[in-house]
């Protein structure tokens, strides 16, 4: 009988826990900038650090949100391959507010 009470309690708390991991997943949930991932696909996706950020993603975000707009930072990007992708693509989905983020090769 002392099993049964012992795997109840067991169950009741993750139950709780679960709730509340569901609950603060939905409240503290961030929304990220789709286009940014977007963007990281058109880089080369090497993560080599040779633009000076973390990787492909950091520089996406870099370039997405207008602190870097120099995409030949990127060293092993090719102007045909990745970065005239990026630039339409930069063209066709603008800002929130409607402006137009900046980058040129």
């Amino acid at each position: 009988m002392e099993i049964l009470w012992a795997i109840l309690i067991l169950l009741g708390l993750g139950l709780i826990l679960g709730l509340g991991l569901a609950i603060a997943a939905k409240i503290l949930h961030v929304k990220e900038d789709e286009r940014i991932e977007e963007v990281a696909k058109k880089l080369p996706n090497y993560n080599c650090g040779s633009c000076g950020y973390a990787g492909c993603k950091s520089l996406a975000e870099a370039i997405v949100t207008g602190k870097e707009d120099n995409l030949k930072k990127c060293k092993p990007g090719k102007e045909d391959l990745n970065f005239k992708p990026i630039i339409e693509y930069l063209d066709e989905h603008p800002n929130p507010d409607g402006s137009k983020v900046k980058v040129h090769m």
